[in-house]
């Protein structure tokens, strides 16, 4: 998959949104103006066991926070999404708050999947529309519950 030279400039922001919003604890990044919110996402690598950092957007539903493991509509899941699967019980930062969670993935066939993929993508400007039509495979929608 080309990225256009605007999609580069953009990945470009948001590598530097990561290191900003990471290095600060989450004091600045959560919101940026005309972007969804952002959670730091503390995960443990499934093979290496390593201690991992991600940015995501998210939206909420009944005081879960949701992400989505679009990875820009590549036919691989992010890797995140894959430690998660090995290590459902994680930390999030939302602005600084950092509290533990519980990560429930959400795939087609779940019966809230349809309501909860329409708060998503109406959450990210419609994205993720368009990233499925990128890839053959489900995009997971990831329910992460405070514990």
């Amino acid at each position: 998959m080309s990225l256009s030279p605007l999609e580069k400039i953009g990945l470009r922001l948001l590598r530097v949104h990561d290191v900003i919003y990471q290095k600060s604890g989450g004091r600045i990044g959560h919101r940026l103006p005309g972007a969804p919110p952002s959670l730091l996402l503390h995960s443990v690598g499934a093979k290496t066991g390593a201690a991992r950092v991600n940015t995501l957007t998210y939206a909420t539903d009944g005081g879960r926070y949701l992400i989505v493991a679009s990875n820009g509509g590549a036919n691989r899941y992010p890797a995140w999404y894959h430690n998660l699967k090995a290590h459902p019980d994680v930390e999030i930062n939302v602005g600084t708050q950092r509290f533990a969670v519980h990560a429930d993935i959400l795939l087609p066939e779940h019966p809230e999947y349809a309501r909860l993929w329409q708060v998503v993508n109406a959450n990210n400007s419609d994205r993720y529309t368009n990233y499925q039509q990128r890839t053959d495979r489900p995009i997971a929608i990831i329910a992460l519950r405070p514990v």
